[in-house]
């Protein structure tokens, strides 16, 4: 595993409170804008997604936050009602894929995967309800991406520094190779995330997402 970057021991970016107060307005200003223009492209998301494949069209589930905490995190459903039941068979046979999950925590051909739901992801489309989670202060626009419990263990030495920050909508894993990448690799580079974090780098970020997302590169 990669080690943190010289400055990373010494750079606190949760003690600066001028830079944490402004990365937060930003978010909110942000997450706002996303409603008021583009709330009606929510809606007929959702409205896609129920008859699809039924209710609910928002999927729910606990994630880890800032400093640990847990929260509930918001996404558009793109999975068959019984998911984890579908991957465990899945994985089970299919020594391959069982591989991969454990390397990335992704798959190539997911089974749990409903057609609309490969749409959505493929465009990442099944992401803005975590507008939401941005304005209940939950998460940020940028940051590492939410931490599900099972894959706690999997950012080992480089856990403190995931909790320094609201994890994102999107982040530095996103916009360099995003499921190409191992998930030890995605632990390091949040990390190096944090250990420089700047408005600068944010906007840097979020441009970067923005090309990714309209070539549809490395999702699934």
């Amino acid at each position: 595993m990669n080690t943190l970057p010289s400055n990373a021991a010494v750079h606190s970016p949760g003690n600066s409170r001028l830079l944490m107060g402004t990365k937060r307005a930003v978010d909110v200003l942000l997450a706002g804008g996303f409603f008021l223009l583009l709330g009606w492209a929510f809606a007929l998301v959702w409205v896609g997604v129920l008859l699809t494949s039924g209710k609910p069209g928002i999927y729910k589930q606990p994630r880890y936050g800032r400093d640990g905490r847990v929260f509930s995190f918001y996404k558009f459903r793109t999975m068959v009602p019984d998911a984890d039941a579908v991957l465990e068979r899945y994985l089970r046979g299919n020594e391959a894929a069982r591989r991969q999950w454990e390397m990335y925590q992704k798959l190539d051909r997911d089974p749990r995967i409903t057609r609309f739901g490969a749409v959505l992801r493929k465009y990442s489309l099944d992401e803005l309800p975590q507008f939401w989670n941005v304005l209940k202060g939950d998460m940020s626009v940028v940051g590492p991406r939410p931490c599900m419990f099972a894959q706690k263990e999997l950012y080992g030495v480089y856990w403190s520094s995931y909790c320094a920050v609201r994890p994102g909508i999107t982040g530095l894993w996103q916009v360099s190779g995003r499921n190409e990448i191992s998930y030890r690799r995605r632990a390091a580079m949040d990390a190096d995330y944090v250990a420089t974090l700047s408005i600068r780098q944010d906007i840097a970020i979020l441009l970067k997402t923005f090309l990714v997302v309209a070539g549809a590169r490395g999702s699934r």
